[in-house]
């Protein structure tokens, strides 16, 4: 089931019973004080985050089942404060990761600092979550290991020689080197902030598994929504822009025209979507 609505994120967050959603990811707003023609960002004081945040995080807090986790995204601009706000609510003890999303893009001249190249990507727990084991290629594997039986002894072929294979993967890490979206790439759908589905596809694969349900209160471009929809997720979310919303609702009924579920295009028949309520 996907939903959908448009409207602020509190009135979403206030309708839903406690201890009810699987993982929590927000692309949240940055306190870059900018007019992103979509969205009006908040100023970067304390204050304006504090009043903005905490009875939101407060919220998330409450619908989030005891297993659950959360990933709140963000810049360097405030995530001490966020990190002091999550503390707060969430529970020093509950901290999991401070994830860095590396991404590489245009570079230009910075004269009083270096070029700033990453996301904050802040990992809590409500109290008692599991994740699940995602691996990564290595690009330049070098490292060879010793194959060895249950008894410790190297693994020999039929001549007698020792068996060694080479590691080429890893568990990921708390450090995410996933490209930035080009102007170019097809996944652009015109929105100024809009992420990787590389990128939350991983959040979703580690913290959630098929039919949970996911939620995202600052829903942008929907990509949390239509990577829920590609794997198997049910999902929630919100966001206050029409513009939004209405991105977000062309790319989840693309993605059921994907799919073949239907035979007609979903335009004007959303009626017969029974897990489709789009507000």
């Amino acid at each position: 089931m996907i939903t959908v609505k448009q409207c602020d994120n509190l009135e979403l967050m206030n309708s839903i019973p406690n201890n009810h959603i699987d993982l929590i990811y927000c692309d949240i707003l940055y306190g870059t004080g900018r007019n992103f023609d979509d969205y009006k960002d908040l100023k970067a004081s304390r204050k304006n985050i504090e009043e903005h945040y905490i009875p939101r995080i407060k919220e998330m807090y409450r619908i989030l089942k005891n297993s659950g986790s959360i990933y709140l995204q963000m810049d360097t601009k405030i995530n001490h404060w966020m990190r002091i706000i999550l503390d707060d609510i969430f529970g020093y003890e509950n901290f999991r990761n401070e994830i860095i999303w590396s991404y590489k893009r245009w570079s230009s001249k910075v004269n009083n600092k270096f070029q700033s190249m990453h996301d904050v990507i802040l990992f809590y727990a409500k109290s008692n979550n599991k994740i699940n084991v995602i691996k990564e290629k290595i690009k330049t594997p070098k490292k060879y290991q010793n194959k060895k039986d249950k008894f410790g002894n190297s693994i020999r072929d039929t001549n007698g020689k020792i068996i060694y294979y080479i590691q080429d993967e890893r568990c990921i890490d708390d450090v995410w080197v996933i490209p930035y979206l080009n102007p170019k790439s097809k996944e652009r759908v015109d929105y100024a902030t809009q992420k990787p589905k590389e990128l939350i596809e991983r959040i979703i694969k580690v913290s959630s598994n098929e039919n949970d349900l996911v939620g995202d209160f600052y829903l942008g471009s929907g990509t949390t929504a239509v990577v829920c929809k590609e794997l198997n997720r049910n999902f929630i979310g919100c966001d206050i822009s029409k513009k939004a919303i209405d991105i977000t609702n062309k790319r989840i009924q693309d993605e059921y025209e994907k799919t073949s579920l239907f035979n007609e295009p979903l335009s004007g028949v959303t009626n017969k979507i029974k897990y489709l309520d789009v507000a």
